[in-house]
């Protein structure tokens, strides 16, 4: 226990987590990629899937470590 009497995450905790962060941003990022490369448009799906990625990126961090703050 760390001495304001909360736990600090495992190793295993934090390797998950960069797990789940990678793919909350590559998979949104490749699929804009997809979507911009089957309608022939330019970067706005790749920009657009890179933003839904950084925000649920940064959700999943927020959920799954805000018993720790």
């Amino acid at each position: 226990m760390r001495p304001g009497g909360r736990d600090a995450p495992s190793g295993m905790e934090l390797a998950g987590l960069g797990v789940l962060v990678a793919a909350a941003v590559v998979v949104p990022l490749v699929a804009g990629m997809a979507l911009d490369g089957a309608l022939r448009t330019g970067p706005g799906f790749l920009f657009g899937g890179l933003a839904v990625g950084i925000v649920a990126a940064g959700v999943t961090v927020y959920t799954r470590f805000k018993r720790y703050l």
